[in-house]
């Protein structure tokens, strides 16, 4: 279990799946982007890759400019340069996979996951692509950690899974990740978790959220009591953490409430992780218990509400449901 105020991706072996040559040139970015999608666009026959993050690329594009004040702008090397960008994910991806089809990278913060998600429901509805590969990578730069922990994003004390929503101090823990999926127009089996409905919304003022919430599932002919699991992302920050509180006591009181943040850390594009999380819930696989914030009895899983909001200020809402 991680302690302390970053928690920093656990890496895979890439040798079976990334050439030696191509590997040592990748920063962590590319290499976890790479690693968590080129299997399932090289699977699948894929119409375009989307990707959203607020970060990746951002410790190449450091190295980078520091290397342009070091060297005097003279001969600098090129890796951290073409790494720099945050749609260098998505690029590597399509090269490595001969992938020519739509290819994008949203970069909105907090928001990033959730427009990529967006852009494929658009897509599909428009019948421009019938099979896509979405995901979001960040990582911790050590560049931006410094700048955020001086902010007060991030905790002067050593957290973890177990004792952060408990710490009653400002401020997260720093995390990252990459997290892949596969999205179709056509549904594949009875029960396989469908995307309803994806929403965005920025300066939302905290007495918004639940008129904001209810609006959603109204969209969708849902009540609240109709969710039967509710994830949020708690992130342990006394600041911040009240609007996810607040709106469990008011809607989904009697609904099991999961948590995510304290597993992975809290980044920009963390919903992500927990959309993952949802498709091993509708898959029956159990969840870790530190991720049960509110869990009152075992039920079926049908209707699943995604909500996440980065540094209170902009706010995501996913629905999915297997009817």
């Amino acid at each position: 279990m991680y302690r302390g105020v970053r928690y920093a991706a656990i890496e895979p072996e890439y040798g079976q799946l990334i050439p030696a040559g191509l590997l040592r040139r990748m920063g962590k970015a590319i290499r976890m982007g790479v690693g968590a999608g080129l299997p399932l666009v090289r699977d699948n026959n894929i119409d375009g890759i989307i990707l959203g993050t607020a970060n990746g690329g951002l410790e190449d594009c450091l190295k980078f400019l520091n290397q342009i004040v070091d060297f005097n702008e003279g001969t600098l090397t090129p890796t951290n340069f073409v790494q720099s960008t945050p749609n260098a994910v998505a690029g590597s991806l399509a090269l490595m996979s001969k992938t020519t089809g739509y290819n994008i990278t949203h970069v909105h913060k907090g928001l990033a996951f959730e427009a990529a998600l967006i852009d494929g429901l658009m897509l599909m509805q428009e019948k421009r692509a019938s099979k896509l590969v979405i995901g979001s990578v960040e990582e911790i730069s050590d560049y931006n950690h410094n700048i955020d922990f001086l902010g007060g994003a991030f905790k002067s004390e050593d957290r973890g899974a177990d004792t952060l929503f408990s710490s009653g101090t400002p401020g997260s823990v720093n995390g990252e990740g990459a997290a892949m999926f596969v999205m179709e127009a056509e549904r594949k089996g009875a029960n396989a978790p469908r995307i309803v409905d994806v929403d965005q919304t920025s300066y939302l003022p905290e007495s918004g959220v639940a008129e904001k919430v209810k609006s959603f599932l109204a969209k969708n002919n849902l009540e609240p009591q109709s969710i039967d699991a509710l994830f949020t992302g708690m992130s342990g920050d006394s600041r911040t953490d009240h609007i996810y509180t607040d709106l469990h006591q008011k809607l989904f009181s009697a609904t099991n409430c999961y948590s995510y943040k304290n597993l992975v850390g809290d980044y920009p594009t963390a919903s992500a992780f927990a959309l993952w999380l949802t498709v091993q819930l509708y898959e029956s696989k159990s969840l870790p218990d530190e991720c049960k914030y509110n869990f009152l009895e075992m039920r079926e899983t049908r209707n699943v509400l995604i909500y996440n909001h980065f540094k209170g200020l902009q706010h995501g809402l996913i629905l999915l449901s297997s009817d």
